[in-house]
């Protein structure tokens, strides 16, 4: 088998709220967008990959665990302190968490997704030195 593109899609209750927060919060680039009936998707350029948001899911406001969402969607980024910054203008509270691997926040999407930034540097080391 060869792959030819790997993506995540994401079923989301709040899919109005959710397409906003990975579009202007996150500032992800769509790639296209689709509306019939009662369902709608959206398909954003992640990278080398896509991350689509599909209507159908289920919201938990107050952010959803390991347990009932073991999947979390990873960011890394070139500054942690500038991202902590970009996320609080943008109104979302976060917290950076200093590790001897690295630095993390640790947020969710509008319906309780779980979603992690890392600091790259750090990570790129690890890759190095493995």
């Amino acid at each position: 088998m060869q792959i030819s593109r790997t993506g995540i899609i994401v079923n989301v209750e709040k899919y109005a709220e959710c397409f906003d927060f990975y579009r202007h919060v996150l500032g992800l680039p769509i790639l296209f967008q689709k509306s019939e009936l009662n369902f709608e998707l959206c398909c954003f350029e992640f990278l080398d990959s896509y991350l689509m948001l599909e209507s159908g899911g289920v919201a938990d406001v107050q952010g959803k665990s390991v347990k009932k969402s073991p999947v979390k969607i990873r960011f890394n980024v070139d500054d942690i302190n500038q991202a902590s910054k970009h996320l609080q203008q943008k109104g979302i509270k976060n917290v950076i968490e200093w590790y001897d691997w690295g630095s993390n926040i640790n947020i969710f999407d509008p319906d309780g997704n779980r979603i992690g930034i890392r600091d790259d540097y750090k990570f790129k080391q690890e890759i190095m030195n493995a």
